[in-house]
């Protein structure tokens, strides 16, 4: 069975690469894919490393914490930036994603503060 996925998945890989060469992107797509795997193994890998380093002592419900709130607002980076958005067309990127992405952060705490207290309130009672 595993035999039929990896053909599958070449079968599929030169698809995509035909349709890149067909459609003249191939360099352009080769740069922009080189430039991920720079920033990647540059920036991104070694930054989560050294935050893992720096939170690993930390309760869990504030680890878990800080990798969601840090995920959320690495993800949104791009529309809090705004980058994309042009003066001809105001339909893109209209909203404040700032003030989106600081709600979502605060809800993000609130529900951990949340479950925190909830099970210590689950601990006391126990016998």
């Amino acid at each position: 069975m595993r035999p039929v996925g990896y053909a599958i998945g070449a079968t599929l890989i030169v698809i995509g690469l035909a349709g890149l060469v067909t459609e003249g992107i191939l360099v352009g797509w080769a740069l922009w894919f080189g430039g991920v795997l720079v920033v990647h193994d540059g920036l991104l890998a070694p930054g989560v490393a050294v935050a893992g380093t720096v939170i690993s002592r930390r309760p869990r419900p504030v680890r878990t914490t800080l990798i969601l709130a840090g995920t959320v607002a690495a993800a949104t980076l791009p529309t809090v930036l705004a980058l994309g958005r042009r003066a001809d067309n105001p339909s893109i990127l209209p909203l404040p994603y700032g003030v989106h992405l600081v709600i979502v952060v605060a809800v993000i705490v609130l529900l951990a503060v949340a479950e925190h207290v909830w099970s210590a309130r689950r601990t006391d009672r126990a016998p």
